[in-house]
Parts: C-alpha cells; sequence; structure tokens
C-alpha cells in the first residue's frame, strides 16, 4: 500500500462523516463537503492503486530473463 491510497482512504471516510453529521444536522453544505471529500478520496487511491499496479508490473519485468 502506498501513500495515495492510504490518504484516498482517510479522505472518503472523513467524507462518510461529514456526510453523515450533515444529514444529522440538516446541513445541506456540510453534506455536500461529505459528498465531495469522498469523491476526492476514492479518485486519490485509484491514483495510488494505478501506481502500485506499474510498480508491481515493474517489478515482474525485472524479474523476467
Amino acid at each position: 500500500m502506498n501513500k495515495d491510497q492510504v490518504k484516498g482512504s482517510a479522505e472518503k471516510v472523513k467524507g462518510s462523516i461529514k456526510e453523515t453529521i450533515g444529514k444529522v444536522v440538516g446541513s445541506d453544505k456540510m453534506e455536500t463537503e461529505g459528498m465531495a471529500d469522498k469523491a476526492a478520496g476514492s479518485i486519490q487511491k485509484k491514483v495510488g492503486d494505478v501506481k502500485e499496479a506499474a510498480k508491481d508490473a515493474r517489478k515482474a519485468l525485472a524479474r523476467k530473463p
């Protein structure tokens, strides 16, 4: 796991919490911010996934004779 994957996952959790709090207190702004944070976290995690896959592919190519 790389830092983008970890940060993305954390951002998604933060967004979920914000969205839930926004729903509970009736704040459309906070709910929307939470959804945006979740989306940003998903994107950052995907970036991390791609980086990890590229690193794994490089390692696999380096091992081949």
